[in-house]
């Protein structure tokens, strides 16, 4: 039973943990927020209920999300939790209970707030100066986006004081970073205009917007934030969040209008039920209401938990659902040749978007809904973004409706199609399927990847269909003239898509070994792959022993590294790669040291030698793990200045403590 229990508990994570990915990092969520919620709430009353295992790492012990590398990496004052959310207004009533009981009250005011669909971004004032904005990264350290905020132009740079107003030494102000429903569209129109994948929707637009390297380029998105909360303060004390509001719109913030004070759950449930009704009409995305106690008095009584505060809530508006036609199921094959059936609707107003098309995962999928063709179907948008298909309307069925299997053969090239043992997917297993092949050309010319900008799904489209590249090394021989005459290519975005080419060639290794595609080899994976092996012929020639030897290379890693380098077609389009200058090598000196291979790192407080990317770099590049949490796993944690909680919590489980000089000596 206990094993059972365990079993269950590692499935949870693993979904959760990669669904965290997906919508902080990848911003490509693939369920709703209930779905998610209802995986959270198993996870936490299986911990509950069974304590010995819990493990520190566990997604009920952090917020989620992870910092991106492109950026330096900040702490913040006070962590950043995130809210619980609530569906309905029986559950908000009962959060309401919740809270008067704790604190053995009869009344209380709740300041109420519109959830702004955008991206969590906290601003250091040090003396009334804007010095740091970061985004939220795991709650506790996010990326240095300083410049990128600076670009917006309702971010106040110097703060406004009240005569006679204390002066505060640090202030960090919290907020949301979003894009208005204009520039979106524009936007979009923009990269459709360039054959480029289009944002799914306004948040990750802003998301994907703020990760830019040239704020230059961020500028002409027209950015927009409202600030909602004050994260830490110096030399001042409020009494109300109510207060905290009207100070921070003193100060030149740019603060939300609709925020409402209310004397009563009542009026909190009124006020929810109210911009309901009305979300559609405002120039930017909400997805729901913010619910706070008003007294910061009571706010520190209640406290909080390891995730989330206990004085807030999030009221999650219901998803939008409508009825249609399922016409038609198609079948779409990936880069890896997985067949995934795509249900093809009779068009329909959907959360603001016509929606015509919703994934079915696979065949098994189809079976539980028992989706037929020609069926009534209940379609919603997963958080609002991903159509899904939630309901078959049986009720309404006439007989005529159609079974769909799964085909025998690759839709596109006509090979035979197989389940792989542990597989649900089925595979076209032909290394030559144009579709494969595209999305090959994708994913090695993608921002993690090769990064080579405008080389967008219209482009690569043509590229394969008309015979013109035949694998992801003939990128490497296109010519001006050729890409010229393509569609929607004039002379100057044919030179843009040359010298971006021509600009990958240097790209570091560890971005070529995640373009090659190499089946269940990430972004991570690709990192410590290029740092053990330095060179592509040394990764080519390694066997599944020594890959197996490596930390987070487990056997079905290693099985398909093995393979793909021992693959004909593979072995050609590599030598086309170092035929035409891409770099397959690793630029950066290796340490001789191997003190750090293996061993997990954890870092705190403010360094001298080194920036926090910095060092994380210099570790991982000796063979060791860069950690944001310290834990049983933890080796090692390195400390500056103002070490924090992270210093605390090693001496409580014992692990090893050095500073910045002592780190020094390990890598000599």
């Amino acid at each position: 039973m206990k094993k059972d229990i365990k079993r269950r508990i590692e499935e949870l994570r693993k979904n959760i943990n990669c669904h965290n990915k997906r919508y902080y990092v990848d911003n490509r969520p693939e369920i709703s927020d209930q779905e998610y919620d209802a995986l959270m709430q198993e996870l936490k009353k299986l911990e509950d209920s069974h304590p010995e295992f819990i493990t520190p790492d566990s997604p009920t012990r952090k917020v989620g999300g992870e910092a991106l590398k492109e950026f330096k990496t900040v702490e913040h004052k006070a962590p950043m939790l995130s809210m619980d959310n609530t569906y309905s207004p029986e559950e908000i009533i009962e959060f309401d209970e919740r809270v008067r009981k704790n604190l053995e009250v009869d009344k209380l005011d709740y300041v109420v707030e519109l959830k702004i669909d955008g991206v969590s971004i906290s601003l250091l004032y040090e003396n009334g100066k804007f010095m740091r904005g970061a985004t939220r990264g795991d709650g506790v350290k996010g990326d240095d986006v300083t410049l990128n905020l600076k670009t917006i132009k309702s971010l106040p740079l110097k703060l406004e004081v009240k005569k006679g107003a204390p002066a505060l030494k640090s202030f960090e102000a919290r907020g949301e970073v979003y894009m208005p429903a204009k520039s979106f569209l524009e936007i979009n129109e923009e990269k459709e205009e360039l054959g480029e994948e289009l944002f799914a929707n306004p948040r990750n637009a802003a998301a994907g917007s703020l990760k830019l390297l040239d704020s230059s380029r961020l500028a002409k998105r027209h950015l927009d934030m409202w600030i909602y909360g004050v994260g830490y303060v110096e030399g001042r004390e409020f009494q109300t969040q109510s207060e905290a509001l009207i100070f921070l719109r003193d100060s030149g913030f740019r603060v939300n209008p609709n925020i409402k004070k209310c004397s009563s759950i009542e009026k909190v449930i009124e006020y929810c039920n109210e911009w309901q009704e009305k979300r559609h009409k405002l120039e930017y995305d909400i997805d729901g209401m913010v619910i706070k106690v008003d007294s910061f008095s009571y706010q520190r009584s209640l406290g909080q938990t390891s995730k989330s505060p206990r004085w807030m809530i999030a009221y999650k508006f219901p998803a939008e659902r409508k009825e249609t036609i399922l016409e038609n199921i198609l079948v779409q094959v990936g880069r890896t040749g997985i067949l995934t059936p795509v249900a093809i609707l009779k068009p329909i107003e959907l959360a603001g978007s016509t929606v015509s098309r919703a994934s079915l995962h696979n065949q098994d999928e189809i079976a539980r809904k028992d989706a037929r063709i020609g069926d009534h179907v209940l379609v919603e948008k997963a958080g609002e973004i991903i159509p899904q298909i939630v309901e078959v309307v049986k009720k309404k069925r006439k007989g005529a409706e159609k079974e769909f299997s799964m085909p025998e053969k690759c839709p596109v090239c006509g090979s035979s199609v197989k389940r792989l043992q542990s597989e649900v997917a089925l595979r076209c297993e032909n290394l030559s399927c144009p579709a494969q092949l595209k999305e090959r050309i994708r994913h090695f010319a993608s921002r993690e990847a090769m990064d080579i900008e405008g080389m967008g799904d219209a482009i690569v489209a043509q590229l394969v269909d008309k015979k013109m590249i035949k694998d992801y090394g003939d990128i490497y021989i296109l010519k001006h003239e050729e890409l010229a005459n393509l569609e929607r290519m004039a002379g100057k975005s044919a030179a843009n898509l040359i010298s971006a080419i021509e600009k990958s060639k240097s790209n570091s290794f560890n971005r070529l070994v995640y373009g090659l595609g190499i089946r269940h080899v990430g972004v991570r994976s690709a990192w410590i792959l290029a740092s053990r092996f330095r060179s592509l012929d040394r990764l080519a020639n390694s066997d599944i022993e020594e890959l197996q030897s490596i930390n987070e290379i487990g056997p079905v890693m290693a099985e398909s590294i093995f393979n793909f380098f021992r693959t004909e077609e593979n072995k050609k389009i590599i030598e086309k790669l170092r035929r035409n200058g891409v770099n397959t090598e690793e630029k950066y000196p290796s340490l001789k040291s191997k003190n750090l291979e293996g061993k997990t790192f954890v870092i705190t407080g403010s360094l001298e030698s080194f920036s926090r990317n910095e060092i994380e770099e210099l570790i991982r590049k000796a063979g060791g793990n860069a950690s944001s949490s310290v834990s049983k796993n933890t080796d090692y944690i390195v400390t500056g200045k103002d070490p924090g909680s992270k210093f605390e919590k090693a001496k409580q489980l014992g692990v090893k403590i050095i500073d910045e000089s002592e780190f020094k000596k390990l890598i000599l």
